[in-house]
Order: C-alpha cells, then sequence, then structure tokens
C-alpha cells in the first residue's frame, strides 16, 4: 500500500514514499480508501520532533490528523456504517495517520461526511472541527453574549471558532493578518484587529481569550480579560501561566477522537452553521512542501489538503 511516512524526526525532507503492509480489520473497525488527506500545524510539530516528550511516537509515523475517503470495508461489530459511505476520519494522534491510500480504524474514528461537502472539504473538517468545538463548548462553555476574542481567526481552527462562536451568540473578537479582515468579518467577528498593523492590547473586559499562537501572543493576552476570565489555549508554545496573577483561569483543552463530538462537527456542517476553508490542494506526493509552507508561516487561511485519489 502506498503511503507517505518519516522514519526520523526531521525537516519536512524526511517525508518518503513508503510501502506499508495493510492491516487486518478487527471486528469494531473500518477499511476507508483515502480520498484526500488534511495537513495540520500539529503534524509538522510531532515530525520535527518537537513534541516528542509529550507525544513519544513509534517509527515510522503516517502523519495526518484527518482526512475523507469511502468505506471498502467494515467489522463484523460496526452498526451504522457500510461499505460504500463517504466518511470523515480522525485517527488517534500516535497511530497511522491519513497520508495513505488504505486506512484501517476504529468505529469511533469515523462518520459519515455531510453531502454538502466535497472530499478535500471533508479533509479539513475533522480535526480543526473538533479543536473548535470542544474549547468552546466544551471547556469555555460559551454562552450568548459572552464576549470572546480568538487569536488566529483565519486559520483552519481559528475560522471555524469564529464561525461557531458567533452562532452561538458571542459577541466575537478576533485577530488575523490585515490581508485576512475582511475573510474574518465575513464569517461572523463583530471586530477584527489587524496584528501585523494595529495593537490587540486595546481590547479589555474579555470573557474568554482562545490562544492559538503562543508566545508573546499569550502573554499578552492576560491584561485583556475581566478578573474571572477564562484563558483557553490547545497546543500553543511557549506558556506561562500568570492566571493567578491576574485572577483568571488558564485551561489547556485537549482534543480527543470523541465520536460524539466529531457528530456534533460533521452535523453543524450539514446545517450550514460552519465550513472549512481549504487555502490550497496539492498532490500527496508534495507533502514535504505543505509542511514547508505551514513552517514558513505561508498559509495564513483555512486548511492545505492532500489529494490521494
Amino acid at each position: 500500500m502506498r503511503a507517505i511516512a518519516y522514519h526520523r524526526y526531521g525537516p519536512p525532507s524526511v517525508l518518503e514514499p513508503s510501502d506499508l503492509v495493510e492491516l487486518p480489520l478487527a471486528p469494531d473497525q473500518v477499511q476507508v480508501a483515502m480520498h484526500a488527506a488534511g495537513v495540520a500545524p500539529v503534524d509538522t510539530k510531532l515530525r520535527a520532533g518537537l513534541l516528542q516528550h509529550l507525544l513519544p511516537l513509534s517509527l515510522p509515523k503516517v502523519p495526518g490528523r484527518d482526512g475523507a475517503g469511502v468505506i471498502t470495508a467494515i467489522g463484523a461489530e460496526v452498526q451504522g456504517l457500510q461499505v460504500g459511505d463517504e466518511v470523515c476520519v480522525m485517527p488517534g494522534m500516535l497511530g497511522r495517520g491519513t497520508t495513505l491510500e488504505c486506512a484501517v480504524l476504529p468505529q469511533q474514528q469515523v462518520v459519515r461526511k455531510p453531502a454538502s461537502l466535497s472530499m478535500q472539504e471533508g479533509a479539513a473538517l475533522l480535526q480543526p472541527g473538533a479543536s473548535a468545538w470542544i474549547p468552546l463548548l466544551r471547556t469555555a462553555r460559551i454562552q450568548p453574549g459572552m464576549r470572546v476574542l480568538i487569536h488566529a481567526g483565519s486559520g483552519a481552527v481559528g475560522s471555524l471558532m469564529v464561525q461557531l462562536a458567533a452562532h452561538l451568540g458571542a459577541d466575537v473578537t478576533a485577530t488575523c493578518r490585515s490581508s485576512n479582515v475582511d475573510y474574518v468579518t465575513g464569517l461572523g467577528a463583530r471586530q477584527v484587529i489587524a496584528y501585523d498593523r494595529d495593537d490587540f492590547s486595546a481590547v479589555r473586559e474579555q470573557d474568554v481569550v482562545i490562544d492559538l499562537v503562543g508566545g508573546a501572543t499569550h502573554d499578552r493576552s492576560y491584561p485583556l480579560l475581566r478578573r474571572g476570565g477564562h484563558l483557553v489555549w490547545l497546543v500553543a508554545a511557549p506558556i506561562r501561566d500568570r492566571g493567578s496573577e491576574f485572577g483568571v483561569t488558564v485551561t489547556r483543552s485537549l482534543i480527543e477522537e470523541d465520536q460524539q463530538v466529531l457528530q456534533q462537527v460533521v452535523d453543524l456542517a450539514a446545517h450550514g452553521v460552519w465550513r472549512p476553508a481549504i487555502s490550497a490542494v496539492l498532490p500527496m506526493a508534495e507533502i514535504a512542501r505543505a509542511h514547508q509552507m505551514l513552517e514558513e508561516g505561508a498559509v495564513t487561511r483555512g486548511r492545505l489538503v492532500l489529494a490521494i485519489r
């Protein structure tokens, strides 16, 4: 089976074509012919070895946090799915990813793709969607009228966060590059601040700040919150917890392959609440170029997707 994998940590050049043995199908698993795979920033951090202290991988590692394809076989215990279904998938962080021709996954990591989305859009949905849904609804518990600031509001995760927070009735402020201000405004943000042109430190009394950046942005976000506010971060780094100094709660929101969450994500897409944005579609063989684009900051809007079929 054709796949892309890396056999050691390193730069994008360690990604190389690999022939893998197809895994046997367990009773609770489905086999999916992959059509497209998303490329997430966390993929580049894993490949570079930056997260090995948190997530030690077994090498070789097939990257890819999400994707879309068609079910070709199902295990005897699988319910609610059948051969021929078009599906979105989100494999676990430590196992085989999605840049391969055929994936074998537990049923809880597979949900039907909304008919309104293309395969490429389906491949860009689950990981950003779960990364938006869990922080907003499970961690921050966004309610109508809450003041919410979302950093990096034009990216794959941030753009879905802006759409969802606005749908939930929050008063949304977002940061992004100046070239993306109109785009983020169109997603539902009431106020958009261009971080490369304007100073976001004038924003005050926020109930929630979502940090998708880390570093200096994280440090400068504490004064933006009201006393008792909530600063939520995902995998942004470095983090200096100053919650007690400013009287706010600081929480890392952990993203899981929870089928109930994944179903919520696809339901929101099916009902038109949000739609994943695609920055570009590249052949699977150009995955190293995709990783390099992410590391160089060349992707500021939506998700890069790899075409497999």
